[in-house]
């Protein structure tokens, strides 16, 4: 008998596969040795599109998918189908159908099962049929199905669901060992993160990868995530070559600062890329690319508007100058080299076409005037080459192998692999992955300069922005941003992340190494008298109760000292609490304003022998006498969206947060004097903090609030 393969992938949503591997496991049943083996792979070999599928494979041949396995299992085993072939074959044909999760559109599906079952007990004819099998999996792997019959308002399919659950007491198992090999397989994957194991061609040849930054700005998480993943491509799991090319063809936006700050940037996240290039280093052979595009009838010149040419593209309309000679054009380029007023009307656009479906392809311009100098060849050059142009030609010259970007630019492949066969060059495989989005977060480089440039926020490191400064000035540590980034791996799964994730795993960072200290707010402070305590003394304390390395602080107590206004309002008399980190003390006295209503002070008695478990309220305090305390200011910050997400239609002064800054004035122990700017700390009972401005005699320390993942 011809033994069978059925391989599982069982990554992704496996729900889909539960018809093929029913009927597999019905057809080992009905025999006293398995025909069939049955395996369950954690493997993206089998995936399509982050798609669970399976592979059936039978003497060296294989099919793929539920269907066309469905159909190779019927052929070989027709004892399964009953004698109604023409309509079971219908049934099994709409078994996609029943995979949506959309009620509206799955209702209509299930009333015609429930109608087509009204006096029958099996989908076709009067015996058990893989028809019966193929469907009850389907609505047994769909949570809306299994909801809706739960109800009971389909009463015929109800009935023949359960009947069917009975008679085949081995769907159990068969479920139990897909849902156990999914599980495990979701754990794994949690635990290693990301697959890497992508379909990237010819590396047995040799890996180039390149990050290709345009200097206008800061690199943002999302410049992140494209430079980590080429550094990874290229220096971890291939023993490659990583390219840092600035593509530096629009000398309006750009600057040697933001060419050096990107330098920096990536130096801090570790990455070290083999060569360092410039696309204006080949300024002379984009020029003689476009020369060549002109004469081979591939583009032409255009003066069409801006405005116009827009409306053209979207409409499918060709420009009137799509038929310009190329002597004509060669003339208009010379105009623009020159920036004549003539030649600043004119640009170079490839004839791909003016009609495709994908926009990307209706003759994108490739060249345009500019007569701003640039801040590396100067006044040489006054027409410059568009990104579509530059990128696919340079790459191809500079021998990247593999090109790794965001998703965002799939529809402009093609466009990419045209100009490399325009102009007879290497051809470059092209990978897209998901770019990182985050909640209410501006991840476009145009809106980032108009916050900077109207003063909305300080600066391109304003801890409000997702530029790698300023998430690095919030607090967020460089080890917690790659192993967040690394994680998401290369999928092309778009998704919305909540900043919570990538705190969460910055905390894990900093929580084994900050050191712990108090701060007390200035803001109704209370003065309290502890009777029973000693005189002014001074102790060396752990600064991290879990970690010596950490180092010890001094910590000063007294008979005088001060808590925080919400701590002392929740006092009871003749109350026992917990003064952290020295010991329980009864309240014997609360003094308040009768005013507002505010404690101005309490008499405390300390209580050596109380016990801190037996409390509910553990305090934080600060002894007035000793060493001084040092003022500081605690800052914490909002979003600066008010939505998760924008869309095109949102106008960006609409949904901004001008209420996005706190500040707290407060004190606390003197060791805070010690700390540098960019330490990282806690505060007892606040939170953990970084400073962004060291303390100096007359002008307090600013710490700002490290988030940590959790809800306020």
């Amino acid at each position: 008998m011809t033994q069978f393969d059925l391989t599982v992938a069982t990554r992704g949503s496996h729900a889909a596969l539960l018809p093929v591997i029913l009927i597999a496991t019905s057809i080992n049943e009905a025999r006293s040795t398995p025909v069939i083996n049955i395996t369950y792979e954690d493997t993206a070999l089998l995936n399509e599109g982050d798609k669970a599928i399976l592979q059936l494979t039978t003497g060296g041949k294989s099919v793929f998918g539920t269907i066309p396995a469905i159909q190779e299992l019927c052929a070989h085993f027709p004892f399964l189908s009953g004698k109604e072939t023409k309509l079971e074959n219908e049934w099994i044909s709409q078994l996609d159908t029943l995979n949506t999760l959309d009620f509206k559109a799955l209702d209509p599906i299930l009333l015609k099962l429930d109608t087509h079952l009204l006096l029958r007990s099996f989908i076709c004819g009067y015996s058990l049929s893989t028809a019966d099998i193929a469907l009850w999996g389907a609505l047994r792997g769909n949570r809306v199905a299994v909801a809706a019959l739960k109800k009971g308002s389909l009463v015929n399919l109800t009935r023949w669901y359960r009947f069917l659950e009975e008679l085949c007491p081995w769907t159990t198992a068969a479920i139990e060992a897909l849902n156990a090999a999914a599980k495990e397989t979701k754990v794994a994957k949690a635990k290693a993160g990301a697959s890497y194991d992508i379909a990237l061609r010819n590396t047995e040849n040799g890996v180039v990868t390149r990050f290709p930054p345009e200097p206008s700005g800061y690199l943002h998480i999302g410049h992140a995530k494209a430079a980590l993943l080429n550094d990874y491509f290229a220096h971890e799991k291939y023993n490659g070559t990583l390219l840092l090319r600035f593509d530096d063809t629009n000398p309006s936006n750009e600057k040697q600062e933001f060419q050096d700050a990107i330098v920096e940037d990536l130096a801090l996240m570790g990455i070290k890329p083999n060569k360092v290039s410039y696309t204006s280093d080949y300024f002379d052979e984009l020029y003689d690319y476009c020369l060549e595009m002109i004469k081979t009838g591939h583009a032409y010149a255009d003066d069409t508007d801006k405005e116009t040419m827009a409306a053209q593209r979207m409409d499918g309309i060709p420009s009137q100058r799509r038929e310009l000679s190329p002597e004509e054009s060669l003339t208009r380029l010379e105009e623009m080299k020159k920036s004549t007023p003539e030649g600043l009307r004119w640009c170079i656009r490839a004839k791909i076409s003016f009609d495709d479906k994908n926009k990307a392809m209706r003759d994108p311009v490739i060249y345009r005037c500019n007569p701003t100098p640039h801040h590396r060849t100067g006044a040489k050059w006054k027409i410059y080459p568009t990104y579509d142009f530059a990128c696919p030609v340079v790459d191809s010259m500079e021998g990247v192998t593999h090109a790794l970007r965001t998703i965002e630019y799939r529809d402009r492949n093609p466009q990419y692999l045209w100009m490399q066969d325009a102009l007879k060059l290497r051809h470059v495989q092209v990978w897209d992955f998901a770019r990182m989005n985050f909640i209410r977060t501006l991840l476009s480089k145009r809106k980032l300069t108009k916050l900077v440039e109207s003063g909305v926020v300080w600066g391109w490191d304003d801890p409000r922005f997702p530029t790698i400064r300023g998430i690095r000035r919030r607090g967020m540590t460089i080890p917690a941003l790659r192993e967040f980034i690394l994680k998401q791996g290369p999928s092309r799964a778009v998704t919305l992340f909540d900043w919570a994730l990538i705190w969460a795993t910055n905390k894990k960072y900093i929580d084994p190494v900050a050191p712990r200290h108090t701060a007390i707010l200035n803001k109704d402070i209370v003065k309290a008298t502890v009777s029973n305590a000693p005189a002014p003394y001074t102790e060396e304390k752990p600064r991290h109760a879990k970690n010596a390395a950490v180092g010890m602080k001094t910590v000063a107590f007294s008979p005088d000292v001060v808590l925080e206004q919400v701590d002392a309002k929740s006092f009871k008399q003749d109350e026992e609490i917990t003064l952290m980190n020295w010991g329980n003390a009864f309240v014997r006295k609360i003094t308040t304003d009768s005013a507002t209503g505010n404690v101005t002070h309490l008499d405390l008695e300390l209580n050596p022998q109380g016990d801190v478990k037996k409390t509910e309220k553990k305090v934080t305090w600060l002894a007035t006498e000793g060493p001084e305390l040092v003022p500081v200011e605690l800052v914490d910050f909002d979003y600066l969206l008010t939505k998760d997400s924008l869309t095109e239609d949102d106008v960006l002064e609409d949904v901004l947060n001008y209420n996005t800054e706190t500040r707290e004035s407060a004190v606390a122990d003197s060791n805070v004097a010690q700390f540098k700017e960019g330490d990282i700390m806690q505060f007892d009972r606040k939170g953990f903090y970084r400073v962004d401005r060291a303390y100096t005699p007359g002008s307090p320390a600013v710490f700002f609030n490290i988030p940590t993942g959790k809800a306020k």
